[in-house]
């Protein structure tokens, strides 16, 4: 890709700051910043500067934190945006996301408004009634990537397998069958009736219906859909784990074109919300994927893709390590190994020391383990000799304490994916070991009911984000779209205010300030550089400031982000989203 033209930035600020600052972007990077109009020498143009177009003279940068403009930056027009004292920050990244599964989720039927089986099976008649499926919003091929990302969230069991479907699915068949109606999103933690493939069964016939739950852990199927997918007298249709995601995956034969350009809508709407970079933990092999998305002029955003265990022979061998560019723009690069430990709590298997209310006595009553210590080790030692970041996924107290065990008898630094629910004990062991705790705040917002029923008496360590911080962890803050929306505004949002809905925030004293989400949100701080890419986002209102007639109020500063509205979003130096 060749070099974006030099822009200038006119008339910005910085987070926290009043007074205005030009700056400039050559070859894709800060060349300086400088107090607003000493940038400019419209005299030294020989044609007519137009609204749009300046001549950059070097000059002094503004403070210590900024170096001197270099040579020649004053060579040429450059095309100059007024800012009109809009507030601009290093472009936002989402640290954790299913990008495919996140570009499909408005074609799948939305059963998360249910609060009741009874509520969903209500949706799923108004489907079957009105005969949707194959080209509307709820088709088997809708479920574009989910296979992949629900897989990516919970079939380390597997590992090894080539495919992880277990052959009575792969034989089904499924494929791209336009006659399964596929739901997202039911949550049925809180339920007061149950989930039944006969209560499916009773509105839909022998028309297939699979409902993938709102966490990814879990599939509620009618008796059509159990045959079809070899699970026929099951005793409930309701399908756990990886018994879940292979059901998931049979479905996952999306046409690439279609998806690419599912995910093009996505990239676009991210973009719109200034974010430049994204960690792509769908479990498909996203090497190809992504290969081909570059080829094709996909250029929104920067991926850093992750490889999971049953294809980390094949990065091996194909010399792929973590950091690798894989595209000739210099967008793509191969990010961690992912490895999942145990499962969710709205499933109620993410492994825990104590036993889920309701379940004592039962198999699994503390949740699941889905690869024990042992193997763990295992994958983290052949996987960091090969040069690969380990990235593990753990949401119950004992198995984030069982992940931070192999972490340090490894040796090795990565992310702690979720790190949910922690005991007080493993708090510090963070930033002792040099693992970053990757969290997704908008879980809390969606998990603090069924949180209070089934981790009754712990959730003051639920999301402990301000312990983490306290204790000097790295925070790297994301989604897990399509879990939670892919807009770090959100993100950023839940982490400051601890709530959404005008309930009282849940745990307050777990709260952080808005520049430390800012913060875990960038790849660069909350302030942008001299010399660092100009990955940038120009925002109508300071990120940083207190709510209008609100100083101190937490949760209006947190509204307030939730709908930050961006103006710009720069990739390099190129607008990728502008609403100037």
């Amino acid at each position: 890709m060749s070099a974006p033209d030099p822009v200038l930035l006119a008339g910005a600020r910085m987070p926290g700051e009043t007074e205005p600052v030009d700056v400039t972007i050559v070859d894709g990077r800060v060349a300086a910043i400088v107090p607003a109009g000493t940038a400019v020498d419209f005299g030294r143009s020989t044609a007519r500067p137009t609204p749009n177009t300046a001549t950059l003279r070097p000059t002094s940068s503004r403070n210590d934190n900024d170096a001197v403009s270099p040579e020649g930056v004053g060579s040429g027009p450059v095309e100059r945006i007024d800012l009109d004292g809009r507030w601009v920050i290093p472009g936002l990244w989402d640290n954790h996301v299913h990008f495919s599964a996140w570009a499909a989720v408005s074609r799948r039927l939305d059963v998360s408004a249910a609060r009741s089986a009874g509520e969903t099976v209500a949706l799923v008649r108004e489907a079957v009634e009105r005969g949707a499926g194959a080209a509307g919003s709820v088709s088997a091929t809708s479920l574009s990537g989910m296979s992949s990302a629900a897989s990516a969230e919970g079939s380390a069991g597997a590992v090894g397998a080539a495919t992880g479907v277990p052959a009575s699915v792969a034989r089904a068949g499924v494929g791209g069958d336009g006659n399964v109606l596929v739901g997202f999103g039911f949550r049925d933690g809180l339920w007061s009736d149950e989930p039944t493939a006969v209560a499916l069964d009773a509105v839909s016939g022998d028309r297939p219906v699979v409902l993938v739950s709102g966490d990814l852990h879990c599939c509620w199927l009618n008796s059509a859909a159990l045959a079809r997918f070899g699970r026929a007298g099951h005793p409930t249709g309701v399908l756990r784990e990886d018994d879940a995601f292979a059901v998931q995956r049979a479905l996952d034969d999306v046409p690439a074109a279609t998806v690419d350009a599912w995910a093009l809508d996505a990239a676009r709407a991210a973009a719109a919300r200034g974010v430049v970079g994204i960690v792509d933990l769908e479990m498909t092999w996203n090497h190809e994927v992504w290969q081909r998305r570059a080829a094709a002029g996909h250029d929104l955003l920067r991926v850093e893709f992750g490889i999971y265990p049953q294809h980390l022979d094949r990065a091996i061998a194909e010399g792929l390590r973590t950091g690798d560019v894989v595209d000739d723009a210099g967008l793509v690069r191969v990010g961690p190994f992912k490895v999942i430990t145990d499962g969710s709590l709205n499933t109620r298997t993410a492994y825990c020391f104590d036993e889920y209310p309701g379940l004592e006595g039962r198999p699994n009553s503390r949740g699941l383990l889905t690869v024990p210590p042992a193997e763990l080790r295992d994958l983290l030692e052949r996987a960091t000799s090969a040069g690969f970041v380990p990235a593990v996924h753990a949401i119950g107290d004992h198995a984030n304490r069982l992940v931070l065990d192999v972490f340090e008898s490894v040796g090795c630094a990565g992310s702690l994916e979720h790190a949910q629910l922690l005991d007080l004990a493993d708090v510090p062991r963070f930033a002792a070991l040099g693992v970053v705790a990757s969290v997704q705040p908008e879980h809390a917002m969606d998990d603090r009911d069924v949180a209070d029923r089934f981790w009754a008496g712990r959730t003051d360590r639920s999301f402990a984000l301000a312990s983490l911080l306290e204790a000097g962890a790295t925070l790297a803050l994301g989604s897990d779209a399509p879990v939670a929306p892919l807009d770090p505004w959100i993100t950023m949002a839940a982490a400051v205010g601890r709530t959404r809905d005008g309930r009282e925030p849940w745990h307050p004293e777990q709260r952080i300030p808005a520049e430390a989400a800012l913060a875990a949100s960038t790849r660069s701080g909350t302030r942008i550089r001299v010399g660092a890419p100009a990955d940038l986002a120009v925002t109508d209102a300071d990120p940083l400031a207190a709510a209008p007639g609100a100083p101190g109020d937490a949760t209006a500063d947190a509204a307030r982000l939730r709908t930050m509205p961006v103006a710009l979003t720069l990739l390099a130096g190129r607008p990728t989203h502008r609403a100037l």
